[in-house]
């Protein structure tokens, strides 16, 4: 029973090795992501989103093609730019190349959200395995000492206890983390999905010049 309880004692100070371990993790993670979002989704980006849409409206493609080239590199300029120079080609399947890029967009921007999301649900579960680890070896030696060792056990408990609430601590800033990160992606795909329909519509609208009218000949 002792060598159990010593594989105990280990298997405890593990978990909240663990669980540091975690929460640096999701603290580098969620910094390096919060970078990505902020270059990705702010108040110049969506006025560049807005005039963009205007030139495309206006089927000014050159302009937009411009203004999307001085604005600086995020999803919306590097989604634009791929589909405009892909327009003025005319190319066969444009509908589906930007389909294709968006989704490439997307991967991009959940990169790494795995990791918030796999350590939001399993925190909490390390840290109770934590607790219930302390707890065995708190009980085991309630009955060992009796009554004269319950504050050791107490102590014992108390420390156990920790495991979870640490548990707790990082798995509820970590999901709101990955909420938020993921409510960013859908707003961003859905912008891009705009994007995609205005230069689409633009580019159908644009059709062939109209014919020039035959010049009327003068009479004699």
């Amino acid at each position: 029973m002792s060598d159990i309880l010593v594989f105990v004692g280990y298997g405890e100070a593990f978990i909240f090795i663990v669980l540091l371990l975690a929460s640096v993790l999701a603290l580098a993670v969620g910094m390096e992501r919060g970078i990505i979002f902020k270059r990705n989704y702010n108040k110049t980006i969506a006025g560049f989103a807005s005039e963009l849409i205007r030139l495309l409206r206006s089927r000014d493609l050159k302009a937009a093609l411009h203004l999307v080239k001085e604005s600086g590199e995020n999803a919306y300029t590097r989604f634009a730019l791929f589909a405009i120079e892909h327009a003025q080609d005319n190319a066969a399947g444009l509908e589906d190349l930007m389909a294709g890029k968006i989704i490439e967009e997307k991967m991009e921007l959940e990169k790494r959200l795995t990791i918030l999301n796999t350590l939001g649900n399993n925190a909490p579960f390390i840290g109770l395995l934590g607790t219930v680890l302390g707890v065995i070896k708190a009980f085991h030696g309630l009955g060992t000492l009796g009554s004269t060792g319950a504050e050791v056990v107490m102590r014992s408990i108390s420390r156990a206890l920790l495991a979870t609430a640490a548990g707790l601590f990082i798995a509820i800033p970590v999901v709101m983390a990955n909420n938020f990160f993921t409510k960013r992606v859908k707003i961003i795909t859905q912008h891009l999905e705009i994007l995609s329909r205005e230069i689409s519509a633009s580019l159908h609208m644009r059709g062939p010049a109209p014919a020039k009218k035959p010049k009327a000949s003068k009479k004699r």
